[in-house]
């Protein structure tokens, strides 16, 4: 049984591309490809169909990461089929929390740096959007801090399917 993870930012061409590309690579290199689905969206449809900025490209190709990505908006009926729904700050964790159907849907509701343990109480992804270059390497490496600590959660969850 597939385990599946969408990672949900504004409009799904900054942020949550990255954090996507990124827990892919580190599905892949833990094996698990097979056994979880990983993808992303937004909150907002503004940019739906779009590639993901091209800044966020830049960053993520310079680091060996996938760049290619279409963007789409998060919709209340994909918490059915969504083991985790990852939010990149606390605006997003909200509204997704209240675009659930169900108490046990917006449980699936969690910020991505609440998994990085060096993160302390900032657990916000600042949106690099508006910013310069430097914004976006900083959103990788906050991303990139976390995604180990959700890499380990996704594996129990997974070995805890199989036993």
């Amino acid at each position: 049984m597939t385990y599946r993870v969408c990672f949900v930012c504004t409009g799904n061409i900054c942020r949550s591309p990255m954090a996507e590309s990124v827990f892919r690579a580190r599905i892949t290199e833990a094996g698990l490809d097979d056994l979880v689905e990983v993808d992303s969206a937004g909150t907002g449809g503004w940019h739906e169909g779009d590639g993901a900025d091209p800044r966020t490209v830049a960053v993520l190709e310079a680091n060996g990461y996938e760049g290619a990505h279409t963007a789409r908006q998060f919709h209340a009926s994909w918490f059915a089929r969504l083991d985790l729904v990852i939010a990149l700050d606390s605006g997003h964790l909200k509204a997704l929390r209240q675009l659930a159907p169900t108490p046990q849907d917006a449980e699936k509701v969690r910020l991505l740096r609440s998994y990085d343990p060096a993160a302390g109480s900032d657990l916000d992804v600042p949106d690099p959007y508006y910013g310069r270059m430097d914004g976006f390497e900083e959103c990788l490496e906050m991303v990139e801090a976390a995604s180990l600590g959700l890499l380990a959660t996704v594996q129990d969850q997974v070995e805890g399917r199989a036993a």
